[in-house]
């Protein structure tokens, strides 16, 4: 399996943790879960859409 790195803002590490731990699974397996619904909702859309898309993955890493 790939890894990559990401960078973050400690805050957003933390919800993400706070909601990786209350679904008692992994920061990966919740960050994967995260893409997958980011990428079906991508594949749905025109591509005329793919800035609003960006976007909107932009801000959720914020």
């Amino acid at each position: 399996m790939a890894r990559i790195l990401i960078s973050m803002k400690d805050a957003f590490l933390k919800s993400i943790d706070e909601v990786a731990q209350s679904e008692q699974r992994t920061r990966s397996e919740l960050v994967r879960e995260a893409l997958r619904v980011y990428l079906k909702k991508a594949k749905a859309t025109a591509p005329k859409n793919a800035q609003e898309n960006a976007n909107l993955l932009e801000n959720l890493l914020d």
